[in-house]
């Protein structure tokens, strides 16, 4: 990467300390190599998701018809059809953020994927969800995400 390229202002931030996230996903930004680009110009360090920015992505833009007609032509479920146009994003955005995550020894280039927030009050489906996640995405630089309503969160004793 060249120095010319870089945006001067994120890298001086990245090297103070701080890592900058990217609170969106789509499929047309990682074919496009605009991931690459943030990767590389704009010291970016890290994706998020969760099923709001993936409604947004999906309904947004047409790059995920066609996956989205063969799988309900096929009878898939609902769940199991969003899985699978989430879970093939998410590894290649893992696939781009390796780099990172192999440059800065596991501390950044993390990508994030939400377990199902309607799982939030159910310990053991979020955690057998959050095991078939990390095994079908099946990348070490996966991290997976758990909801934490106030509800579902034990209040601290003063």
């Amino acid at each position: 990467m060249s120095t010319l390229q870089a945006n001067q202002r994120l890298a001086a931030i990245t090297a103070a300390g701080t890592s900058i996230w990217l609170d969106e996903i789509r499929r047309g930004l990682i074919g496009s190599g605009e991931l690459r680009r943030l990767v590389e110009e704009d010291s970016l360090r890290g994706v998020t998701s969760n099923p709001t920015i993936f409604n947004r992505a999906i309904l947004g833009s047409e790059d995920y018809d066609d996956q989205l007609v063969e799988l309900a032509l096929r009878g898939t479920l609902t769940r199991a059809i969003y899985q699978e146009l989430v879970i093939s994003d998410i590894q290649q955005a893992c696939d781009v953020l390796r780099e990172v995550y192999d440059a800065t020894g596991r501390y950044d280039g993390y990508v994030s994927l939400e377990v199902d927030p309607d799982l939030a009050f159910d310990a053991a489906r979020t955690m057998a969800q959050a095991r078939e996640y990390s095994e079908r995405v099946d990348r070490p630089n996966l991290m997976i995400k758990i909801p934490a309503p106030p509800r579902g969160c034990p209040r601290s004793r003063r």
